[in-house]
């Protein structure tokens, strides 16, 4: 029997919501993954408590608003760098988009609900049809798939299995191995097949991760930089030559390295004019190459970009970035928006930066070929599929400052593991305010600067691994699979429901 039935609605309601929030608590800092399981599981009753459609999508609604509300608590931090102008945004862009990205879910739930039906075979149904629609949150309108259920396995055995399903793949195993198992508790009997699947996929990934080859070192030793420049002193006439001397200080320190990192924008200047800040650069490298974030200017558009210096000095690569984050650095209908004093956060000129061509690999001299990725792009599997070839290494240059000193550097974090083990290639990340790290292909933190720390740290560079199972195949396999499931199992939920 299921005792949610008798409740309120109101009240299943509000359960629902603070599940959600549980559910939360296995994203970073926290990594509580067991929380996330047990609320998915404790889900499935109130799911299948509803009388009709409309009540399972309000009850997926407030779950999903719970969860992304907690797990994206950081959004608002922000909007405080420049109070004055962002501030009274905070709490509406934090309503909205938890509220909108609790929408996926939502539809997903009133799609699965067929009262009547198996409630197992019900509750398989729900976690195709999240899944599914969490394929759409990552692809629709440029994408956000920010606190994916995959994330909260990061640091876990389980995470290894990203190399295999990617990101949406370990986030279906996720709601199959616990929404029928909590359907399961509803009813008298029929916990067999729920919980052998959730102790098969328990299983294998275990087994799965204990095979993942040993990582090697190469020669190669990286100096990754972290000035540790608040985002509202960061562009301060006062204190940008602090932040900007302490990085020439951190690159002119012996023993010399074979490749040197400075975090995104690091430049004060735009890189027309900002000449004698790299010839600085290049005095301090003292013939090591440079990665480093500048901004660049291109007749009418505005582009954040990262540069290589070579060992003579020479500008031998240019990146642009190309998935830029809304609001951020760019407003869609940016010259109308402007009209109402809104604009991106990152800028102040109408539509604000332009997007760059597309994913592409840098030379970066004896230590192979770099996937480069600014900030957000990181959080985009898509990002990295879509480049021209495979990289030796992958490349992150970050301005966590605007993320605060919380959740939002630690989940930025976490999707950079999660990059690396999908790939099965090392990742170096320079952030300003931090956390910098060297990642192995297996997704481990090697050597890291603690969040809010100014420093540097030389890592030795791990060697990359094979291409993966999911670097080979992409997405679009594990979405057709979903898909047919789905399809599949419709015709039986059908069937049970008239």
């Amino acid at each position: 029997m299921n005792p949610a039935k008798g409740w309120p609605f109101w009240l299943r309601l509000v359960l629902a919501s603070l599940l959600g929030v549980v559910a939360a608590f296995g994203l970073a800092p926290f990594g509580i993954w067991a929380a996330t399981l047990v609320a998915l599981v404790l889900l499935s009753p109130l799911f299948l408590s509803t009388e009709t459609r409309g009540q399972a999508a309000w009850i997926g609604w407030f779950f999903a608003t719970g969860y992304f509300a907690h797990g994206l608590s950081w959004i608002t931090e922000p909007f405080f760098v420049d109070a004055e102008r962002h501030a009274w945004m905070a709490p509406f862009a934090l309503v909205f988009l938890a509220g909108g990205l609790a929408l996926f879910w939502a539809l997903a739930f009133w799609i699965a609900r067929r009262p009547g039906a198996r409630m197992v075979r019900q509750a398989v149904f729900l976690a195709l049809a999240v899944s599914l629609t969490e394929c759409v949150r990552g692809y629709v309108l440029t994408g956000f798939p920010w606190a994916g259920l995959a994330q909260v396995w990061v640091g876990s055995p389980m995470a290894q299995v990203l190399s295999l399903f990617g990101p949406y793949g370990l986030g279906a195993v996720t709601l199959l191995a616990t929404l029928p198992l909590g359907a399961a508790l509803t009813q008298r009997g029929g916990f067999v097949l729920p919980l052998g699947f959730t102790v098969g996929a328990a299983g294998f990934a275990l087994v799965y991760a204990s095979s993942r080859p040993e990582v090697t070192e190469t020669d190669h030793v990286v100096r990754l930089v972290q000035p540790n420049a608040p985002q509202h002193q960061k562009w301060d006439p006062d204190y940008a030559p602090v932040f900007f001397a302490r990085q020439i200080e951190f690159t002119a320190a012996a023993p010399r390295p074979d490749l040197i990192v400075w975090p995104e924008t690091s430049i004060p200047a735009w890189l027309g004019s900002a000449q004698p800040y790299l010839n600085a650069v290049i005095d301090a490298a003292q013939g090591t190459p440079v990665f480093l974030g500048i901004q660049r200017g291109d007749g009418p558009r505005i582009y954040n970009s990262m540069i290589y210096l070579d060992e003579t000095g020479q500008q031998a690569g240019l990146y642009d970035k190309h998935h830029l984050a809304p609001f951020g650095e760019y407003v869609p209908l940016g010259n109308l928006m402007a009209e109402f004093g809104i604009h991106g956060m990152a800028t102040t000129a109408g539509h604000g930066f332009s997007s760059g061509p597309g994913a592409a690999l840098m030379d970066a001299g004896k230590l192979g070929k770099a996937l480069p990725l600014i900030c957000y792009e990181a959080v985009f599997t898509q990002d990295i599929l879509s480049a021209p070839g495979r990289a030796d290494f992958l490349l992150q240059v970050t301005n966590d400052a605007w993320f605060g000193t919380w959740s939002g550097p630690y989940q930025h974090l976490a999707q950079a593991q999660m990059r690396a083990i999908e790939q099965g290639l090392p990742m170096m990340r320079s952030a300003n305010t931090g956390v910098s790290a060297m990642i192995d292909p297996l997704g481990r933190i090697t050597d890291a600067l603690p969040l809010g720390q100014a420093g540097f740290i030389d890592a030795k560079l791990p060697a990359p691994h094979d291409p993966t199972v999911y670097s080979r195949i992409g997405d679009v396999p594990v979405f057709v699979l979903l898909g047919a499931m789905f399809a599949l199992l419709w015709r039986n939920v059908r069937r049970d429901h008239s």
